[in-house]
């Protein structure tokens, strides 16, 4: 095998776009002022600032005045929950109530329950099931206040109805309760104009997409601002929806990096598309492995598979060993010793979500790439199966 390593863990994060850096670099080695002072220095912040938002916005299908740049997804997700629910109880509404998918990312997932809210239940392919969430919604009545629903999956790369939800609440709601996407994976391979139309609140996550990390925005869309309330106390940045002094050089990538994968999306997602079903059927090929979610549901890119009979962390460390990084689901999750909240949701049972292991494809990733992979799964499972090779079943002893 080539002494290259393989990197297909990039729902985890991605490697920083060199047009990103470029952009950045200025800021970080030549200095950069305050941008809410008044000098020269502070005013040239200023612009970069104002022109990385007009950017952002522009991807976004949005106007510069509803980004709110945060410190990376998690932040912008625990504002879009977190932010309503305190702007009604300011307004006298009592126990207000947020809903999440039992599938959410853990920044939306462990919100959701922090605040005492609901989580709707998904069917087995992941999606969330629209019936349940109606009745959710309807029996909240006029206490409710956000619901929310991821654009991708992280773990499965299950592409959820986003627009079916914002439907289904302009229907169903007694109240006039917002729409959040938690967007941080689903930017990356789709149109969130399109795919997420009508959400009011979309969480973004730079790392995500070639931008640097600890980076995020939240979009605040159709005059949502005035029904939320900040979460640190403190000075007047982002439109008093977020206290601190802002990450030039980081919203500068950001934008930079969201431009870039907004241009390239299409033809990268075809790529990714084709490399992501040239790796499932490579690995389904080897015996006992197969999809955890049917192609239909998911974006290609990611490519969650259970692996029968062998435990996803010792897979993973010979894997490691071998030069190919993957994971064990959500990067946030890895080395738990319980099973994936996403799985069990989707009715996999405890004992079989420790067999899954997550593949996912990136804007720099190659046919390559795939290839040493699947190389490299094979040699892995040879050895920890005791075979010499991996064919369809259980691979015959060697000899």
């Amino acid at each position: 095998m080539s002494d290259r390593a393989v990197n297909l863990d990039h729902a985890a994060t991605t490697p920083l776009r060199p047009e990103a850096l470029e952009a950045m670099l200025p800021f970080l080695r030549d200095g950069v002022g305050n941008p809410s002072g008044s000098h020269a220095l502070a005013r040239a912040a200023r612009r970069a600032l104002d022109e990385a938002r007009e950017s952002l916005a522009d991807t976004l299908g949005a106007a510069p005045g509803d980004v709110v740049f945060t410190s990376g997804g998690t932040e912008a997700d625990n504002l879009a929950l977190a932010g309503p629910v305190r702007a009604a109880e300011a307004a006298g509404i009592d126990r207000p109530i947020v809903v999440g998918t039992a599938v959410e990312h853990p920044a939306v997932r462990e919100t959701v329950a922090a605040l005492g809210g609901w989580a709707a239940p998904v069917r087995r392919d992941g999606v969330v099931d629209l019936g349940a969430l109606e009745r959710l919604v309807v029996d909240a009545g006029e206490r409710l206040v956000v619901v929310s629903v991821m654009l991708v999956n992280n773990e499965t790369g299950v592409i959820e109805p986003v627009r079916d939800v914002v439907a289904l609440v302009r229907e169903a709601a007694r109240s006039d309760a917002l729409v959040h996407s938690d967007a941080v994976q689903g930017f990356v391979w789709c149109d969130v104009r399109r795919d997420a139309a009508g959400a009011d609140l979309l969480s973004l996550s730079a790392h995500k997409f070639g931008g640097p990390q600890g980076m995020g925005a939240l979009a605040v869309l159709a005059g949502a601002r005035k029904r939320l309330r900040p979460l640190l106390n403190g000075g007047p940045q982002e439109g008093e929806l977020r206290a601190g002094t802002e990450n030039v050089a980081g919203a500068v990538g950001m934008a930079v990096a969201a431009r870039l994968t907004h241009e390239e999306r299409a033809e990268a997602r075809r790529r990714a598309d084709e490399l992501g079903d040239r790796l499932v059927a490579g690995l389904c090929a080897l015996g006992g492995i197969e999809p955890a979610v049917g192609r239909a549901r998911r974006i290609g890119a990611i490519c969650n598979v259970r692996v029968r009979e062998v435990a996803a962390e010792e897979l993973l460390l010979l894997l490691d060993r071998l030069g190919v990084y993957a994971s064990a689901g959500s990067a946030c999750a890895s080395g738990a010793l319980e099973p994936s909240p996403v799985l069990s949701a989707m009715g996999v049972e405890r004992s079989a979500s420790r067999e899954h292991v997550r593949f996912s494809l990136g804007y720099e990733s190659t046919a390559a790439d795939v290839d040493r992979a699947l190389a490299a799964v094979s040699e892995a499972l040879g050895r920890l199966r005791g075979t010499t090779g991996c064919a369809a079943g259980r691979a015959a002893p060697a000899p």
